[in-house]
């Protein structure tokens, strides 16, 4: 419990002892109006500090100098009346106050999962100074510099393991709980947790632009990026409490005048200024004007529990919308590593056929090349190669232990003129040609990841209507993956500017919100593009960070549905506390003017719905599995 939380709730605790023990002492009127008066200072006074401040500065109409003036309004009457009847007053106050501890407690609640996330900034980099560990600030560290990790020690900075094994806890960053060995040459990210070895890590960049202050800054910027539902409740509030304290006002002076000159009765000035009393504390926004942003705020919270970071409440209001999603291929709906699956018609054995066309991609960084290099067991001997030349978009034409060796597609074999054999089967082919002879091909496929069909599946039963998948890949290889994961649609052999465009045919030509999803690499201009763009698998790199709106922070396409059913929830929530606040508002607006209200059911119309409601908008916490 927070400071704050327990100095609100002593003096709940206060203000109760108090008039429990005044209801058995008896009193003069003076003195128990002096009394009075002390408790309803001691539980109001932050509230009427503020009112006094927002008068002072041209703010009037807040929830604060509703509060004011209709308890002071009711002190007022009780005095005129010497009725001697000061508690409605202070109960107006009192459980004000309640309401607001309860709703600070659920937004402590929510900010939990945030205070969490940051609690993943490290504290301090280990670098070795003559045989010895000098703890620095992470900031002074510079890109190249090899840093020390001990057991039980957080990383600071983004690198690349250089010396050791262990275990790292990556839960902080992916939601994940299952660690992950790590050994020489292999990624690591900030935040995450050294669990047993020690590790030698060099950094690959600066702390500023590594992985957990990218993370920390979207979280800490989310909250300024309101959706419409916020930015209405905003509008609406600004509206309707001068519209209210003008309708408060006319009850109040109007209707005892109408009786006084038309009716010629009794103007009953004591019994319509309660009514418009009445009037104030029920129409009081406090219901929506805390619960909304604190239901976005929770919804945002228990999405980065679930390794989700949703950039703000619009995105994630947008996202709850979205009934199109557009996926690329390489790297989200598959994991971008391509392995060697057979060889078909080979002329040699497929052993010499794979050393062949590794040598011959020896030079070439592409995915496929460096599947089949990977293929190959031996070490890959750059002097049995020579005249290398690689054709954008067909293969490389090179010469391997003298001969001539072409490793490519169909096109590369159209332009030399071979009559290559058609491969059946779905994948990437890559055909060789050795000294001017067909040699045979190899059949590469892209590995699909295990939760992708789960993932389209899940989509389709959370109502999406359609599902894209872009790919650079060939028409095969592509309408086999979508096969396998039921996509719906399939644009294949598309050029990255080329995705762009098919994307703003699918939001030109549809009435709902498209999503797309990418890893985040080359995909950026296609993520700003979307209605909403997911960087999938993208943690570390800047391009996914920068164009997306939602950034999942591992590799599981499951996550996509998670975030829809987290989207839909929270929207789901915001409307149930705007139907619940404002019905309840107005039927006791009705009963408040004909009297048939008193301030104890006005108390329950502003400070019960507004518990009520903050309560609700702590569910936006929770997503079931």
């Amino acid at each position: 419990m927070s400071r704050k939380q327990k100095k609100i709730l002593l003096r709940i605790i206060l203000t109760v002892l108090l008039l429990v023990a005044f209801a058995f002492i008896p009193f003069s009127e003076v003195i128990k109006l002096a009394c009075y008066l002390a408790v309803y200072f001691l539980i109001g006074y932050d509230i009427v500090l503020k009112a006094l401040r927002g008068i002072f500065n041209g703010r009037l109409f807040d929830e604060n100098f509703l509060m004011f003036v209709a308890t002071v309004g009711a002190f007022a009457l009780a005095v005129y009346e010497k009725s001697g009847d000061y508690l409605e007053a202070i109960a107006v106050m009192l459980f004000y106050q309640v309401g607001e501890f309860f709703q600070s407690y659920a937004v402590g609640k929510s900010r939990k999962n945030i205070i969490a996330l940051m609690d993943i900034r490290p504290d301090y980099a280990n670098i070795e100074v003559d045989g010895k560990l000098e703890s620095v600030n992470p900031e002074d560290v510079e890109p190249g510099t090899v840093i020390t990790v001990n057991p039980g020690e957080k990383i600071p900075i983004d690198g690349t393991v250089e010396q050791g094994d262990s275990v790292i806890d990556t839960s902080a960053l992916t939601g994940e709980s299952v660690p992950r060995n790590v050994c020489a040459g292999d990624e690591v990210l900030s935040g995450c947790v050294n669990l047993n070895g020690v590790l030698k890590i060099r950094t690959t960049k600066a702390f500023g632009e590594s992985t957990v202050s990218k993370i920390l800054e979207l979280t800490e910027n989310a909250s300024s990026r309101k959706s419409k539902s916020e930015k209405f409740i905003s509008k609406f509030s600004r509206v309707y409490t001068p519209t209210v304290c003008a309708g408060a006002f006319l009850l109040a002076v109007s209707v005892p005048l109408f009786r006084l000159f038309v009716l010629n009765t009794q103007p009953e000035w004591h019994i319509w200024i309660y009514r418009a009393l009445t009037f104030l504390v029920i129409s009081c926004p406090c219901a929506l004007v805390i619960s909304i942003p604190l239901t976005f705020f929770a919804g945002i919270g228990g999405a980065g529990r679930e390794g989700i970071l949703i950039k703000g409440s619009n995105f994630l209001e947008t996202l709850s919308k979205s009934k199109v999603f557009v996926f690329d291929k390489t790297g989200t709906l598959t994991e971008g590593r391509f392995e060697i699956d057979s060889v078909h018609h080979g002329k040699y054995e497929d052993e010499r056929l794979i050393e062949l066309a590794a040598l011959a991609e020896s030079a070439s960084s592409h995915p496929i090349s460096n599947s089949i290099k990977s293929a190959y067991p031996g070490e890959i001997d750059l002097s049995r190669v020579s005249d290398i030349k690689e054709y954008s978009g067909k293969g490389v034409i090179a010469v391997v232990d003298g001969v001539e060796v072409a490793a490519g597609n169909e096109k590369l074999m159209n332009d030399l003129g071979v009559n290559y054999i058609p491969c059946r089967s779905s994948g990437t082919i890559i055909h060789l040609c050795v000294n001017g002879e067909y040699s045979g091909h190899i059949l590469i496929k892209d590995v699909i990841r295990n939760n992708s069909k789960a993932a389209i599946d899940a989509l389709k039963k959370s109502g999406v209507k359609r599902t894209v998948m872009l790919t650079g890949d060939s028409h095969k290889a592509a309408e086999g993956v979508a096969k396998e994961l039921g996509i719906d649609e399939v644009h294949s052999q598309l050029l990255p500017s080329e995705k762009v465009g098919i994307v703003e045919d699918i939001i030109r030509n549809s009435d709902n919100k498209t999503v797309f999803v990418g890893d985040g690499i080359n995909d950026a201009p296609s993520l700003v593009r979307a209605d909403i763009g997911i960087a999938m698998g993208a943690v570390g790199s800047d391009a996914a960070i920068e164009a997306a709106d939602v950034v999942l922070m591992d590799d599981d396409p499951l996550k996509i549905s998670t975030a829809l059913k987290i989207s839909r929830k929270c929207l789901g929530i915001v409307y149930q506390n705007i139907i619940f606040s404002v019905g309840v508002k107005f039927i006791c607006l009705v009963l408040g003017t004909f009297g048939l209200a008193d301030m104890w059911l006005a108390i329950f119309a502003d400070v019960g719905v507004m518990v009520i409601a903050a309560l609700n908008a702590v569910r936006a916490l929770h997503i079931k599995k």
